[in-house]
């Protein structure tokens, strides 16, 4: 076993970013992302990475730190001059306690970006400190970087180096965009499947991942395929989301995928919780001060494991997640919190109360005027629970789900009517566990009224299990709404090529998860053509 490190004199907190712009010309063009490693990049071909004389002492004891990269690297948030670089010091990431197998101080990492993928091209270098109070989580907000342009990047604890990820800014504000290609997706349990469609979206083409949540289950599901949860419970303390986590990062095909791209995250519910709301527990009858601390260690673990930006580190039970993202003049995602300001979930009969949020009154306003102030030719809502009216039950009886847009009726209906005055709305969505495509109806009880936007609501990559083409349920659901038009309960993801005139998204699925190694098809794509609401199949 190797030696624990002693503590030393703690060092001075780095900035969270030095950076260092570079004016070389942009020429890469290679697609590939190197994932395995340093690609036989020895620690002394890195020269003077990073290279500060003052942390020689601190650098030597990480060299200590065993293979600390088993979570791999990702990015996330891009801005047309910044992206947000991730990783965490891991040598052991399912340590009982959580924290990964780390000693007990702060650890110095070096990271770089570059213009290609062996790093003969530096755009910016430097120095961050990983805290054990922060489970050695790294945050790197890059700036001085080029819009809309590739980058390669990577890591260096002590004499070890990360994988290398791929990542890409933003285009300039209102830059002229001919061509935006992202995809969404939301809910891998891992306990029901491989994440065999995460391996194959780490192949394609894309600017942008958005994961629209249930990245983790807090679930005790131990599955049947060998993927049992750990720890073997449903977590509720800090230790326990920083494994659950750890657990679902250690997977390759998941890092692969957080690799090739930056990815924008939200949260749903099986972060923290089945179905919570605000300060209330869904499932347990507990006090909301009880509550709040759970949610408080579920936040400050969910932080700690993805790409995102001080400005959503949480402070105690709170964590500002919504935010807006722009892509030239071509697409503004708009990226929404439906639980954290929610009311609570009530019978169908109680639904249409005028009070009832599931934004909460800032993030409704911040939505609507940011509506209303984009130029950007399509708007994206990228949010978690169905949008669109579903009603479940045959004939006149009316049953909804409580846990969806549906038990929030009249907030609902106020965010459609202004979809109905921006560009090109499009409404992204996940938590179903199957794919839908629906218009969005200026009124959803009158087929003939006017479509006002279009709603594509993804599958999970395996929450499930297989799945199937369709349930015989689903027959009654296509009735009753005659606003949706394709149902298909697969396991994928959703790829969409977005340009001026058209937007094209491919529902991409697998025919099972059980195993590994199923090949991907596209089992249905939509366009939905600018200046006119809805969609027309083509395949």
């Amino acid at each position: 076993m190797p030696r624990t490190p002693t503590p030393h004199s703690p060092i001075p907190l780095l900035p969270e970013a030095t950076v260092a712009s570079s004016t070389s010309p942009y020429a890469t063009t290679r697609r590939q992302v190197l994932v395995g490693g340093a690609v036989g990049l020895s620690a002394a071909a890195l020269g003077t990475f990073g290279g500060a004389e003052a942390l020689a002492d601190a650098t030597s004891r990480a060299s200590r730190i065993p293979e600390p990269f088993t979570l791999g690297v990702a990015s996330g948030d891009p801005l047309p001059d910044s992206v947000v670089l991730w990783t965490r010091l891991a040598p052991r990431p399912l340590a009982e306690d959580g924290r990964g197998g780390m000693p007990d101080w702060r650890v110095p990492v070096q990271w770089q970006v570059s213009e290609d993928e062996r790093f003969r091209r530096i755009s910016a270098a430097g120095t961050v400190t990983a805290d054990p109070d922060r489970a050695h989580a790294v945050h790197v907000e890059v700036e001085g970087l080029r819009p809309g342009a590739q980058y390669f990047y990577r890591f260096r604890c002590g004499r070890e180096i990360s994988p290398v990820g791929r990542t890409r800014t933003a285009p300039a504000p209102g830059a002229r965009v001919d061509r935006f290609a992202f995809a969404f997706a939301s809910c891998q349990s891992y306990t029901n499947g491989h994440y065999t469609a995460q391996a194959h979206l780490a192949e394609e083409d894309l600017d942008l991942v958005a994961f629209l949540g249930d990245y983790i289950y807090e679930t005790g599901d131990q599955g049947e395929i060998g993927r049992g949860h750990y720890p073997p419970r449903e977590i509720r303390t800090l230790a326990e989301y920083r494994l659950r986590h750890a657990q679902y990062k250690s997977d390759a095909d998941l890092q692969a995928a957080h690799a090739a791209f930056p990815w924008a995250v939200v949260f749903d519910d099986h972060e923290l919780e089945n179905n919570w709301a605000d300060d209330t527990s869904y499932g347990e009858d507990v006090p909301p001060e009880q509550f709040l601390l759970r949610r408080q260690a579920a936040f400050q673990a969910y932080y700690e494991h993805m790409p995102l930006r001080r400005s959503q580190r949480p402070t105690g039970p709170d964590l500002r997640l919504y935010r807006r993202l722009h892509f030239g003049d071509l697409v503004d995602v708009h990226l929404l919190d439906t639980r954290q300001y929610r009311d609570v979930q009530v019978p169908d009969v109680d639904r249409g109360d005028p009070n009832r949020t599931l934004l909460g009154a800032r993030q409704r306003q911040w939505l609507l005027d940011g509506l209303t102030g984009s130029r950007a030719r399509w708007n994206v809502l990228a949010q978690q629970v169905f949008f669109s009216q579903r009603d479940f039950a045959d004939g006149d009886a009316v049953n909804v789900s409580n846990d969806a847009w549906d038990n929030y009726r009249v907030e609902r209906d106020r965010v459609r009517d202004h979809l109905a005055t921006v560009d090109n709305p499009v409404v992204i969505t996940g938590d179903v566990h199957a794919n839908y495509v629906a218009d969005v109806k200026a009124d959803f009880d009158d087929p003939d009224s006017a479509t006002v936007a279009t709603e594509l609501v993804g599958t999970s990559f395996t929450s499930g299990r297989d799945g199937e083409d369709q349930r015989p349920t689903d027959a009654v659901q296509l009735r009753e709404n005659p606003h949706i038009h394709f149902i298909n309960r697969r396991r994928g993801y959703v790829r969409n090529t977005v340009t001026p005139t058209e937007w094209t998204a491919d529902y991409r699925v697998v025919d099972y998860v059980s195993e590994p190694g199923a090949p991907i098809i596209d089992r249905a794509r939509f366009v939905i053509d600018a200046g006119t609401p809805g969609v027309r199949r083509q395949g």
